[in-house]
């Protein structure tokens, strides 16, 4: 079972279960974390205990926890990950988030399952196969645009299958599941959760003569994918789920761009058409801001088509938002004018600035004074001697406002389910019914003296004011209906004491009502997986895996890179993003321009940093760019030793050396 079509969901990552809970209270629909081991984040593990903890609060909102287990597994790790899936699945959660095909040939919890953003998921083919093996949700590649997401929807069934699309974040350069530049060069998989971030380091762009055509440049740091104003047209492509990045982010962000993309999403809901997907309304103590979190500026990528400036190539790092500029500068301090003359400065603030050499210099501001209006003199926490090209006229940002970091530091969200009480009189006392906006009722009974009131107008104010006292609760009500003979004094004690149990048996009736997500059954007999050959790119490192696919009539498996089969040079990455485009030399480009026709060509150029040479070849028909080396030396040494004091399980095509 999917999402019902018209129901919307916003999916927020959580780090640990503070932030999780958190990501709930702010509106979230459902919450991505990381279990105890294999959940593609090498340091965002969480316990079962702490796991529960989030899983009873999200259950109280009817919003879901997915768990992920989305790391490629060895033979020998298979029987902990199949522990692993029926603890967490115990625990309560909602779904399992793979990418090992590996684990549907072993014996897995009725559990609900969604494929990872690894499974690289960008033709109706493969999401065709997808939803027929049995995976309720999957997460489309980031790369794709409308129409290519509409066309996925075509080609799969959305009562069986629900589209989620990543709408926020930071974005992997690679196709997702298709990087192998880190285990190359450390060993460290992406993968199996332990990347090393290649793609946001600074590398000399060479041609095939030689000829420098970028320096010290980040070509393979993307912007941040903000989706904020295509929500509704990937509504219209199909999508349903809308999946925020960030499960190594701090409580600010997930607090901040969950509230951001609930407020748009409840505008749309508003208009009709649509549900939520979980209970309740939030209402913020504060004005959601993308532009507040860290970020490398925004592009929303390819969802409406290639555009040339979706690179971060000048830094990695946060440039925030232009404030002012220096107008003069001390030997301790330097004076900032604000270009809006409001803006306050804060002791430790971030401010940056950008060098000659377009380099990002960071200031931490020890002390602000303000001089004048608009006018703020800055004391940095290092010696202004130090801050290179700091100069008057320099514009400055600021990527760090202290006074916003105190406003997500306290309670920032009241999330609440409306209710309608109704107080009604019995034979012997009172009895409170409560029902909630999904039709859900709990109800309680007082046995209490019919004591006709004295002054009929306070007591029905008195009823309605202790009976509409829902503050420590969840519920937050709409109307209060007195069904009485007449006006009755009924002792304040005993109206809480009615509502407090009406409370507590409506709870109860929400969480029996509460139903587990059904796992799919997988089409009988397999359907074909559309290639009868794989190679290393299809990441199979276990022999279940390697079943998995032999099932469903693949002829020719090749093992996973982290198998050590490919020693010569392969794709470490394949990516949308094209180098050659981005710096206005693609063929395409100049293809029709007046003495350039026909003079670039998608030769291949390449990348340097320090002693870490990769070749980028260009395949133009499919517009995609390929990063090519081949994996270290010492990678493999260290495979060799690894494997003599401690034999691992894998899958190979070939006898282990």
């Amino acid at each position: 079972m999917s999402l019902a079509p018209h129901q919307l969901e916003l999916l927020s990552p959580a780090r640990d279960a503070d932030i999780g809970i958190e990501a709930v209270n702010h509106g979230a629909d459902a919450v991505y974390i990381g279990g105890p081991a294999f959940g593609a984040r090498a340091t965002a593990g969480n316990g079962l205990r702490d796991l529960e903890r989030l899983i009873r609060h999200a259950h109280r909102f009817h919003s879901r926890i997915f768990v992920t287990l989305n790391t490629i597994l060895r033979d020998d790790e298979l029987e902990d990950a199949r522990r692993m899936a029926w603890q967490v699945y115990e625990a309560g959660a909602d779904a399992l988030i793979i990418q090992d095909m590996g684990l549907l040939e072993i014996d897995l919890p009725p559990i609900q399952l969604h494929a990872s953003t690894q499974t690289d998921i960008r033709t109706p083919e493969k999401a065709r196969f997808l939803q027929d093996a049995g995976l309720s949700q999957i997460v489309l590649a980031r790369e794709l645009d409308l129409a290519q997401i509409a066309a996925i929807r075509a080609a799969t069934d959305p009562a069986r299958t629900t589209i989620e699309f990543f709408v926020h974040g930071a974005l992997c350069v690679a196709y997702s599941g298709q990087c192998f530049i880190s285990h190359a060069h450390t060993g460290r998989s992406a993968n199996r959760g332990d990347c090393n971030q290649a793609c946001r380091l600074p590398y000399e762009v060479l041609d095939g003569q030689g000829r420098i055509i970028a320096h010290e440049k980040h070509v393979l740091s993307m912007k941040d994918n903000n989706q904020s104003d295509n929500l509704r047209t990937l509504i219209d492509a199909g999508v349903r789920s809308f999946k925020i990045e960030g499960r190594y982010k701090d409580m600010g962000y997930v607090k901040n761009i969950t509230a951001h993309y609930r407020r748009l999403l409840d505008e749309i809901v508003e208009e009709g058409g649509f549900a939520r997907s979980s209970s309740g309304r939030t209402a913020f103590s504060f004005t959601p801001d993308p532009d507040q979190n860290f970020n490398r500026e925004f592009t929303d990528y390819f969802v409406n088509g290639r555009q040339q400036d979706i690179g971060a190539f000048d830094t990695p790092k946060t440039p925030g938002r232009a404030i002012g500029w220096v107008t003069q500068v001390g030997d301790k301090w330097f004076e900032l004018e604000t270009s809006d003359h409001a803006t306050q400065l804060h002791n430790g603030d971030g401010l940056c600035y950008y060098d000659l050499q377009k380099d990002l210099v960071g200031v931490h501001v020890n002390r602000a004074e303000s001089v004048r209006s608009g006018v703020w003199r800055v004391f940095p926490k290092d010696a202004i001697a130090g801050f290179k090209d700091l100069r008057k006229g320099l514009e400055i940002n600021r990527n760090r406002d202290m006074d916003w970091v105190r406003t997500l530091e306290k309670k920032s969200s009241e999330r609440r389910i409306g209710v309608w009480a109704q107080l009604s009189e019995t034979p012997d006392g009172f009895a409170l019914t409560l029902t909630d906006e999904d039709g859900f009722t709990g109800s309680a009974h007082a046995v209490q003296e019919h004591q006709p009131a004295t002054d009929a107008a306070k007591a029905e104010s008195t009823l309605r004011e202790q009976l509409g006292r829902f503050g420590a609760t969840i519920f937050q009500v709409h109307d209060i209906a007195l069904q009485l003979s007449q006006p009755w004094f009924v002792p304040a004690s005993a109206l809480n004491q009615l509502r407090r149990d009406a409370v507590a048996a409506l709870e109860h009736a929400r969480a029996e009502g509460l139903v587990r997500l059904p796992r799919a059954k997988p089409v009988e007999p397999p359907v074909p997986f559309p290639e009868d050959t794989l190679t290393y790119l299809a990441n199979v490192y276990n022999h279940k895996a390697r079943d998995f696919y032999a099932r469903h009539g693949v002829k020719v498996i090749a093992a996973a890179y982290e198998s050590k089969e490919e020693e010569g040079e392969v794709s470490l990455m394949i990516t949308k993003h094209c180098v050659r485009y981005s710096m206005s030399l693609c063929p395409k480009q100049a293809k029709g321009v007046i003495g350039v026709k026909g003079t670039i060509r998608a030769e291949p150029l390449q990348l340097i940093n320090g002693k870490e040479k990769l070749t980028l070849r260009f395949d133009c028909k499919p517009c995609e760019m390929h990063v090519v080396g081949r994996m270290k030396k010492s990678v493999l040494n260290q495979h060799l030793r690894d494997m003599q004091e401690k034999p691992l399980r894998f899958y190979r095509t070939r006898p282990a050396a």
